[in-house]
Order: structure tokens, then C-alpha cells, then sequence
């Protein structure tokens, strides 16, 4: 629950917003990341020295539900001259360390990220005689807020968002989401590590489907390009009627030319989805399925849930052979979003070698294997062929159901488990599969329907018995059985 009222308003939570020049004993009482914040704010806004915010009433480190402690609302005038229009901008407190004492967010040093290294940013084109900023957008960024802090996957730009409803909870056809940077807020040096802003960016379900095809940097500067879709500072219009490719049909073949050339950046998702093993069980009965009907399935190690958030993490790989990337004890990002390239997610390696830890060397070969998904991560599979393992890359499916994980891998990728001579292997509950550059053409042909989701009827299923391979497309409530 949270309330509305001017951050200048007393209350028993937080004082007034402070500016750079707020007086030193009143400065040392305000918690120095949000004042930090505040101060980039009032560089942007110096004439709103105290905007209205929504305020979690119970704080999230009290026991609340809400992890944004604020979200401040200011009024943009915008640029029309520079197809601006006026809008409002929402700015997020709480995904940084706002308070340095470990109340939420761990210390780490003034060089790094605070906290999780970002707060959300969100801009709504302004109605016609609209006098105050809608609340709205604030839950949206609590319920962004929660899935960082409940899964520990933080956001980077490009990255997208399948929401599969209206962001403000109409009939809009605005029901997803992109991450860029804001156009405006600078990062922020605050005594408790660096803090960058993450503008929130809402799209069409076509656009979605475009970024995860293609790559979302690519979708955000298409839709830079046409002022009704967001323009040079990407605002929302929950009002806008017509995706970018609707208003400009040119753009489709943009895409489909980047698609070619780049394949795509997304390498992975969260799914409903399963695996079951039906080659001959071996003499040790206990190694012989890695999804045991009926019985409790497998635990996914720490180390292994490390590599698949790893390998969902690394996007569109700059090295000119990929790899299945390291364990990594750090915190990683990204299993239900996409992840745009950059310099520092090179997957550097000396050798393959140093890729494989010694835990994921004892590996089980599989002789045939039979791969469930339902409708939305089966619609997947072609972007997953085409647009990953055609360009050399991997794919993984982590399911959201279970304790397991799927992951294709091309014959370029380093540093998997899974071999031309045994192309399908298992590390507990954790299967690869290596499909060569033939297989997956022959693959593309066969799943071709999979692309016409209106006319697509479940059950649906799929077969290579030369490959002894097959692939389900279940409904839903499969998935939520437990048995997977």
C-alpha cells in the first residue's frame, strides 16, 4: 500500500527533498543516497523542489511489500520543436542503496554499482488538460522493483519485459516493455557506489516480438525515429492505436534485414517447459532420467543455476567463437529478459578448458530425448533455431515450473557438454542439446507452423525419429501439475 502526497510534506518517513545546496545539519540527517538522487533530480527539474510522490507507506526493510521507498513525479515541458511532447517523468528510490547501513542493500564500495546499480525512470505523454500525474506508473515500477529484488536479476538497456497486459490496466495496446537509458539523469556518484537510470519504455506486443527476434537496442531506435511511438525521448502514449510497423511498413523489412545480418540477442528465457529422457535406462537406475515421473525431480546445484543465469545473461557474443560462459559466484542477470551487447559481456576465455568446471565434467549421454513446451515458449523455438543457433550461438529455456533447464547449443559454441558425437547430454536436470547447421534447417521446415499461433492446436507434437529427437507443444496446465 503507499500513499500520495508532495515530497516536501511532512511525514513520518522521509523529510523534505533536499538540494544541492540544502544546509549541512539537515543534509547529514537525510539519507545521503537518496540525497545523492534528489540532487540529479533538482539539476533536471530546479523550478519542482518538491514533487508529488507516491511513498510506500510501510517501508520495504520495515517488512512492506513495496521495495521502491518513493517515486517522485515531475512535470517535462518537453521540446515540440524537437517532437518532445510535454510529458510526465517518474523516478524511482529503492533499487540503490539509499541509506549505506545494510537495511536492504549490502555495502560494496563507493567504485561499484549501490545497490543494485539502477533506478527506473518512466515517461507518459501529458493528456490535454491533465493537472496532475497519473499514480499508475508507480505500482508498475514496484512490480519491476519486485522481480529484481525477488529473483536478483537486474536490468540493463535493451533488455525487455513481457508483461501480457495493459501497463495501466486498459484496453492500450501498449503491454510490454523495453529498457534504455534516460535521455535526461546523468549516473550518479553517491556515497555508496555509482547509480545509473533505467528508463522504462512501453511497446506492442509486434514490437516485443520484434526486439526478441531481433535485438531491443534495435527496436529503441526504430521507435525513436517516429514521434507518435515514443520519439527522440522515447515517452509512452498508452492512447497510441498502431505499432511503428503499422504506422511506417518499411520498417518491418529493416527488421527483417537486421535479423539476417545480426541473428538475434536474445539467449534465453524463463518457460514452461520439461524433458524427459527415453533412451534405455543404463544399469544405474538412479542416473537414468533426469525428470523422474511421479518421483521428486532433481535440484538444480547453486553452481549450475550460477552458469544457466550466465549463459541467459550473455546476449550477442563479440568473440569470433562463443562459449558457454563460467560458473560465476557473482550475482548474474537476466533469465526472463534480453541482453543487449556490450564491450564488457565478451566472453573472454584462454581455453576451453577453463570454461568446463570440474563439477560439470562427469556428464550423461542420451540417446533420445523428448522436449515439452507449452504454446509461448514452443512460438520460441524457430527465433531460437534461426536467429541463434544459425549464427552460431546458444539458447536456453530455464523453466519457471521446476528445477530444470534446456539449452541449444550450435557446433561453434565452446564449452558445452554436448558433442556431435553425443549431441544430447545431461548434468542432473540441466540437458544440452548440439544441433548442427543441417539439423536445424531441416528443423525450420518442419516447425514452420509454429510461427501462426491463431491457427495452431494443442496437443501438437513434432519428430526426427532419425534423430530421435521428439518436441510436445502442451497446453499450460500440463505445466502446473506437479509433475513437472
Amino acid at each position: 500500500m503507499a500513499e500520495l502526497r508532495p515530497s516536501g510534506a511532512p511525514g513520518p518517513t522521509a523529510p523534505p527533498a533536499p538540494g544541492p545546496t540544502a544546509p549541512p545539519a539537515f543534509a547529514s540527517l537525510f539519507p545521503p543516497g537518496l540525497h545523492a538522487i534528489y540532487g540529479e533530480c533538482r539539476r533536471l527539474y530546479p523550478d519542482q523542489p518538491n514533487p508529488l510522490q507516491v511513498t510506500a507507506i510501510v517501508k520495504y526493510w520495515l517488512g512492506g511489500p513495496d521495495p521502491l521507498d518513493y517515486v517522485s513525479m515531475y512535470r517535462n515541458v518537453g521540446s515540440p520543436s524537437a517532437n518532445i511532447p510535454e510529458h510526465w517523468h517518474y523516478i524511482s528510490f529503492g533499487l540503490s542503496d539509499l541509506y549505506g547501513d545494510s537495511r536492504v542493500h549490502e555495502f560494496t564500495g563507493t567504485d561499484g554499482p549501490s545497490g543494485f546499480g539502477f533506478e527506473l525512470t518512466f515517461r507518459l505523454k501529458r493528456e490535454t488538460g491533465e493537472s496532475a500525474p497519473p499514480t499508475w506508473p508507480a505500482e508498475l515500477m514496484q512490480g519491476l522493483a519486485r522481480y529484481v529484488f525477488q529473483s536478483e536479476n537486474t536490468f540493463c538497456s535493451g533488455d525487455h519485459v513481457s508483461w501480457h497486459s495493459p501497463l495501466d490496466n486498459s484496453e492500450s495496446r501498449i503491454q510490454h516493455m523495453l529498457l534504455t537509458e534516460d535521455p535526461q539523469m546523468q549516473p550518479v556518484q553517491t556515497p555508496f557506489g555509482i547509480v545509473s537510470f533505467l528508463q522504462i519504455v512501453g511497446v506492442c506486443t509486434e514490437e516485443l516480438h520484434a526486439a526478441q527476434q531481433w535485438n531491443g537496442q534495435g527496436i529503441l531506435e526504430l521507435l525513436r525515429t517516429v514521434p507518435v511511438a515514443g520519439g527522440p525521448w522515447l515517452i509512452t502514449d498508452m492512447r497510441r492505436g498502431e505499432t511503428i510497423f503499422e504506422i511506417d511498413p518499411h520498417l518491418q523489412e529493416r527488421v527483417d534485414k537486421g535479423i539476417e545480418s545480426d541473428g538475434s540477442n536474445l539467449s534465453g528465457v524463463s518457460a514452461k517447459c520439461a524433458w524427459d529422457d527415453l533412451s534405455r535406462p543404463p544399469e544405474d537406475d538412479e542416473d537414468s532420467r533426469s525428470i523422474c515421473i511421479g518421483t521428486q525431480p532433481r535440484r538444480l546445484s547453486g553452481k549450475d543455476t550460477e552458469q544457466i543465469r550466465e549463459t541467459l545473461r550473455r546476449g550477442l557474443e563479440i568473440n569470433s567463437k562463443p562459449v558457454l560462459p563460467p560458473i560465476n559466484p557473482q550475482r548474474q542477470n537476466g533469465l526472463t529478459h534480453d541482453r543487449a551487447p556490450s564491450r564488457k559481456d565478451s566472453l573472454e576465455s584462454d581455453s576451453s578448458t577453463a570454461i568446463i568446471p570440474h563439477e560439470l565434467i562427469r556428464t550423461r549421454q542420451l540417446e533420445s530425448v523428448h522436449l515439452k513446451f507449452n504454446q509461448e515458449s514452443g512460438a520460441l523455438i524457430p527465433l531460437c533455431l534461426r536467429g541463434r543457433l544459425l549464427h552460431g550461438r546458444h539458447f536456453t529455456y530455464k523453466s519457471i515450473t521446476g528445477d530444470m533447464a534446456i539449452t541449444f547449443v550450435s557446433t561453434g559454441v565452446e564449452g558445452a557438454f554436448a558433442t556431435e558425437e553425443h549431441p544430447y547430454a545431461a548434468h542432473g536436470p540441466w540437458l544440452q542439446i548440439l544441433l548442427t547447421e543441417e539439423f536445424v534447417e531441416k528443423m525450420l521446415e518442419d516447425l514452420e507452423d509454429l510461427t501462426s499461433p491463431e491457427e495452431f492446436k494443442l496437443p501438437k507434437e513434432y519428430s526426427w525419429p532419425e534423430k530421435k529427437l521428439k518436441v510436445s507443444i502442451l497446453p499450460d496446465v500440463v505445466f502446473d501439475s506437479p509433475l513437472h
